[in-house]
């Protein structure tokens, strides 16, 4: 019999496991332990990395003393020796499959930053593991694996700092983007231009600028001497501080010359070896500002220049003046160079309670609010040096008693000192601050009304669903076990129907956010309305007598057919519900010219031509309450189960996603009409295109491989073996780059099936267009739920690329790859 020796040392949990009662455990007591646990165990309890061991086919659990820092009172030190499923019953269904497969045989694992949600201190938490799983091996075992070793490394803080980190870098961008100063980034000796943003674009008139020289890009510029001081700053290493400097704008040879005036910076940008790699530009358009300079000057050189008899006027109007002083209910001074007023009238302690001599011994900056000290020092400065003058300058001033009051200040430079006169504006602020707060309120509110809805009217609906689809999986099962295969079709084919109900639904839902893909194409609504009259009249019943008005010579118009077929389906049966004792429904189309733009304001459009479909009822109309919310989401006048409320929803978000509009006349009563505006379009209405049969054809050598792109392994496997069972070689990758690779090979590939948002730095259409440099009539089908806009960018696609939306069946997507095929 061997001993216990292997559990000697181990610090803490050596002790725990020595001490621990293992009479009554399965695994018996540790002399009679396997000795490929008994090695893992020894190795484990003596390392100072993170480790534990699962052993046997519960998963028995042991850890090391540096996994029990791991650890919170949930599980240590109870948890010893436990089966895993039991320990970790939160995370099972993570972690469970993994050691399952390392158990059967399989080989070690590696995972990296594993999101894993565990109970710590009684409350769940997110936390990121980095870990391998790797077989211990035991000759005793059926697999020949005894158990798993587990290796790991909690990296939750490493993860949520990288996170951090990438959206403080994001919001950085932003804030490049969105500053109204001009910015730039020059790099090298020749300063080409890497980084512009959006005002410093604005300044030069919309030149392009990235990848090329300052001297190239912006002539005049070099012509002015800018780059003469962007080539001393590079060499110099020292900054460059320009103000109101005069900078004359030609943005194209034969444009006229804007004289601008600029305040800038040209700060060196240097690597660690301290070597100037290129200058950083950054300033701001202060035209206005020395504009109204020059003009103050010119003002100033007419005032001087007034006749001798001046001293006698001013002399009859000081008495007057020094009421104004007296009684005013602003606030007045002079300010001095030392930043003192010398001068104050009573309003200062009407309004602040400071009386003059506080005033005129203590620095103006004592009173100002810390948080607006710094912008006022500036002011103060170029006024005293620049004599530069603040118009509408507004700061906090702290009052005798306490508190602060908001000043509005005009404040003139002249021979060393600052004229000034202040407005009280605490009321006016103190006014916009309670209505910006009761607009946020307002706001917060109407969004919680709207997201109630749309998650109650979700949750109603797909429970719904979810009820129906394991409700008919389950009965399945049960068929199948009790041997009564008859039955089991006619259940599946109930599962399916509800999937397609949550699929409907789903496709009604980004209509509604108009995130739908659409695959729009040149259409005849005449012809449209035509080919489903006679669905429409099945479906309204004979009770509802049709009338088809349609419009001589009607525009075409580009629009998704099936969504608008889909469209006007809803309308006519929302109609026919609104009419249950009988009716009349009338259906029709006309050109509509909303070339005046307040005509096509009144209507929500932008101005242009139009074609409207209308579809009116003689039913029992709807007030304007109703109309009001006829748009909004789950919002239904039908009673409970006989309408989800997103019908008339997902025609507003198709028909604005087409660049439309849907608008209602109803009254109560009176009967409704809805109807739909298009854009007119130019180009032919396309032909519509035969039935062809549902079954690919067998592959030939000329056009035999497919490649599949989809990171989902089971749509991945479940499409490539409809393609192999169809006669076609197929070619399968996960991701982006791994598809790039094949396609970049000189392997024959004749059509490219590919998902829209893959894992990785490369998407869908980033692979195909990368791929179609090389092969250039390469076909493509996109096969996605949502419109990617880095993907179909303005709704169009080049030709030979096609869409498919998730979720489909596997007949559709069989004749999809035939159409393409027989191109």
């Amino acid at each position: 019999m061997a001993d216990a020796s292997f559990l000697s040392g181990g610090g803490e949990m050596g002790a725990l496991m020595r001490a621990h009662d293992w009479s009554q455990h399965p695994l018996g007591p540790p002399e009679s332990w396997p000795q490929a646990l008994r090695t893992s165990l020894r190795s484990m309890l003596n390392s100072r990395h993170q480790m534990c061991v699962f052993w046997g086919s519960e998963a028995f659990w042991f850890y090391n003393d540096a996994y029990r820092g791991t650890l919170t009172v949930e599980r240590h030190p109870s948890s010893l020796g436990k089966p895993g499923r039991q320990v970790w019953a939160e995370i099972w269904d993570d972690i469970g499959a993994q050691i399952a497969q390392v158990m059967r045989g399989g080989s070690a694992t590696w995972h990296e930053n594993q999101h894993l949600v565990m109970h710590r201190d009684g409350r769940d938490e997110d936390t990121y593991w980095t870990y391998s799983y790797s077989p211990i091996d035991d000759e005793t075992a059926a697999s020949g694996v005894g158990g798993v070793l587990v290796v790991c490394t909690e990296t939750t803080e490493q993860v949520l700092v990288s996170r951090r980190a990438m959206e403080e870098r994001q919001h950085l961008a932003e804030l490049f983007e969105q500053t109204p100063s001009f910015m730039a980034m020059l790099r090298g000796p020749d300063h080409v231009f890497e980084l512009a943003n959006p005002s410093y674009l604005r300044l030069v008139g919309g030149r392009p600028l990235l990848g090329r020289a300052v001297a190239e890009a912006l002539p005049d510029a070099a012509s002015q001497g800018f780059v003469g001081l962007l080539d001393l700053v590079y060499a110099s290493g020292q900054s460059y501080v320009a103000t109101a400097t005069p900078f004359a704008m030609q943005p194209a040879p034969e444009a006229p010359v804007s004289q601008r005036y600029l305040d800038f910076v040209y700060q060196p940008i240097k690597n660690d070896a301290g070597k100037v790699t290129g200058i950083f530009v950054e300033g701001t358009d202060v035209t206005e500002r020395a504009l109204a300079e020059k003009a103050l000057r010119a003002s100033e050189i007419r005032l001087r220049a007034i006749n001798s008899d001046l001293e006698q006027q001013v002399a009859q109007r000081i008495h007057g003046r020094a009421r104004t002083w007296q009684l005013s209910t602003d606030i007045m001074g002079v300010l001095n160079a030392e930043g003192v007023f010398e001068l104050s009238n009573p309003a200062w302690q009407r309004i602040l309670g400071w009386p003059e001599q506080i005033i005129a011994s203590t620095p103006f900056f004592d009173f100002v609010h810390p948080d607006d000290l710094e912008r006022t020092r500036l002011a103060y400065a170029r006024g005293i040096e620049l004599g530069e003058p603040a118009l509408s300058f507004e700061n906090r001033y702290r009052h005798a008693e306490g508190g602060y009051r908001w000043l509005s200040w005009v404040a003139i430079p002249e021979d060393g000192k600052i004229y000034c006169s202040a407005r009280d504006i605490t009321a006016e602020k103190e006014a916009a601050e309670s209505l910006a707060r009761t607009e946020a309120a307002l706001r917060q509110a109407q969004k919680m009304e709207a997201v109630g809805q749309l998650t109650g009217g979700l949750a109603h609906d797909f429970n719904n669903l979810l009820g129906g689809i394991m409700g008919a999986l389950e009965v399945a099962q049960m068929k199948l076990e009790q041997g009564k295969v008859e039955d089991v079709p006619r259940l599946l084919s109930l599962g399916e129907t509800a999937v397609n109900r949550a699929a409907s639904l789903t496709q009604r839902l980004l209509a509604f956010s108009r995130q739908q893909t659409l695959d729009p194409r040149s259409t005849d609504i005449n012809r449209l309305v035509a080919g489903m009259e006679e669905l429409i009249r099945r479906t309204i019943g004979p009770s509802v007598q049709l009338e088809v008005i349609e419009a001589d010579a009607l525009w075409p118009c580009r629009v998704d057919p099936p969504q608008l077929e889909n469209a006007l389906l809803n309308l006519c049966i929302n109609a026919r519900d609104a009419m249950p004792d009988g009716g009349h429904l009338m259906i029709e189309t006309a050109n509509r010219a909303l070339d005046d733009p307040a005509a096509a304001a009144a209507f929500d459009l932008q101005p242009g031509r139009y074609v409207s479909l209308s579809v009116a009822d003689t039913g029992s109309g709807m007030s304007a309450d109703v109309i009001a919310r006829a748009f909004d989401p789950f919002f239904t006048t039908k009673p409970i189960g006989q309408g989800t409320g997103l019908g008339l929803s997902m025609i507003y978000g198709f028909a604005r996603q087409s660049g439309g509009q849907v608008r209602i006349h109803s009254e109560p009563g009176k009967g409704s009409v809805f109807t739909i505006y298009l854009p007119r379009h130019h180009e032919a209405p396309q032909e519509v295109e035969p039935t062809r049969p549902a079954r690919l054809p067998q592959a030939t050598r000329q056009r035999e491989t497919i490649l599949v792109v989809e990171d989902e392994p089971s749509i991945r496997e479940l499409v490539c073996e409809l393609l192999r069972e169809s006669g076609f070689r197929t070619l399968h990758a996960a991701d982006g780059s791994a598809g790039l690779r094949i396609l970049q090979s000189e392997t024959d590939i004749d059509l490219l099936i590919t998902d829209v948002g893959l894992p990785g730095l490369m998407n869908g259409r980033q692979m195909a267009d990368a791929a179609r440099i090389v092969r250039p009539g390469l076909k493509v089908l996109f096969v996605t739920g949502y419109a990617e806009h880095s993907v179909v960018g303005d709704g169009h696609l080049e030709p030979g690329m096609h869409l498919l939306t998730k979720p489909f069946s596997l007949d559709v997507l069989r004749q999809k790859i035939h159409d393409i095929l027989s191109v």
